[in-house]
């Protein structure tokens, strides 16, 4: 489908069509020396095929002024490196929009602290940025922040996960309740009428942990519909540690004998995965979140059959660009930017690009 005019819009998008870099747009729009005349003349068609209107930007640029972009998303763990992924994105949109009077400030959190949480927000909104990124993962701390973050009027982007009704620039990531529907449908092939099916919600917040149990409404939702029969049976464990996880796991495979397929609802499924090799359980059909290392090495093992990933490194990056786009007024900003749902296999994770 031919994307609109005003979707495709901003500097970045004629660098893009008349094979250039974003400086030299930049020496253009702004009468620099430095750019052949053939250049010019091709970039300026651009610029008015589009009716792209630099003004705002042009005021920004000559007043000198730095716009400051806060950034807060959980750090990266011994657990977990996904949130190296979005922070790679959120960095290469920096460096690209760095020479606009951009500044990017990092906060992080710890998945496991509220406390750690409350206490970037509050060094976030002290250095008083223009912007705001947020990965929202503890619920009621995160609406505190975002009702301080309205009461500035500041442009606010979600990544990962969305809130709603919290009158936000916009949400770039999953959407969450497809995905689980995805998942029961790749199980549902794999399964027999008899043989039941485990959600495992592995999370030392579960409470605040929505984006969990959206997947899993989305999970249950499909076997609905379809009219399958088989009893869905569902483990919260709030530790992540493996020895915790264990325990809880084997206890009800132990009391469900019948289960022949597990969907874990985010990137844990590494541990199950390391749970069920130990105990030698082959013939269990795993399916869980996200292209981290642990989790392609169980891929490759054959322990994990599936992972659905939705391209954190992307959010990221977009997550910056709509800040910029909206702050510059290069183009609109649309309120929900949904990931493509992508499924992994031992067959073609070599040729994914996070």
């Amino acid at each position: 489908m031919k994307k609109t005019e005003t979707e495709l819009t901003g500097v970045k998008e004629i660098a893009r069509r008349a094979n250039v870099s974003i400086g030299t747009v930049d020496r253009v729009i702004h009468n620099r020396k430095g750019v052949s005349e053939n250049t010019k003349q091709k970039i300026n068609a651009i610029i008015e095929e589009l009716n792209f209107q630099p003004n705002k930007m042009a005021s920004l640029l000559a007043s000198r002024k730095i716009l400051t972009f806060a950034i807060l998303i959980p750090a990266v763990s011994n657990e977990t490196d996904y949130w190296s992924y979005p922070l790679n994105g959120i960095k290469q949109a920096a460096a690209e929009i760095k020479q606009f009077g951009v500044s990017v400030k990092y906060y992080f959190y710890d998945l496991d602290s509220k406390n750690s949480f409350n206490t970037a927000a509050d060094e976030l909104l002290n250095s008083e940025p223009h912007a705001i990124l947020l990965a929202p993962s503890f619920v009621e701390e995160s609406i505190i922040l975002v009702k301080k973050i309205r009461d500035l009027s500041l442009p606010l982007a979600f990544i990962n996960s969305d809130l709603p009704n919290q009158d936000n620039l916009t949400y770039i990531g999953p959407e969450l309740y497809q995905s689980g529907k995805l998942a029961a449908q790749l199980i549902s092939f794999a399964i027999q009428k008899s043989d039941k099916v485990l959600t495992v919600n592995i999370s030392t917040d579960l409470e605040n942990d929505h984006h969990l149990f959206r997947k899993e409404q989305g999970f249950k939702k499909f076997f609905d519909d379809a009219g399958k029969t088989n009893e869905l049976l569902t483990l919260n464990i709030n530790e992540t540690k493996l020895v915790a996880v264990e325990k809880s796991l084997l206890g009800s495979l132990s009391t469900n004998t019948a289960i022949k397929a597990i969907f874990v609802t985010n990137s844990r499924v590494n541990i199950v995965a390391k749970i069920l090799e130990k105990h030698n359980k082959k013939d269990i059909l795993l399916i869980g979140y996200d292209f981290l290392k642990k989790n392609i090495n169980y891929l490759l093992s054959e322990q994990i059959t599936f992972l659905i990933c939705q391209r954190p490194k992307e959010q990221g990056y977009l997550g910056i660009m709509a800040l910029y786009k909206y702050l510059f007024k290069i183009s609109e900003v649309e309120k929900s930017v949904y990931m493509p749902i992508d499924i992994i296999t031992k067959e073609n994770y070599q040729f994914y690009n996070s």
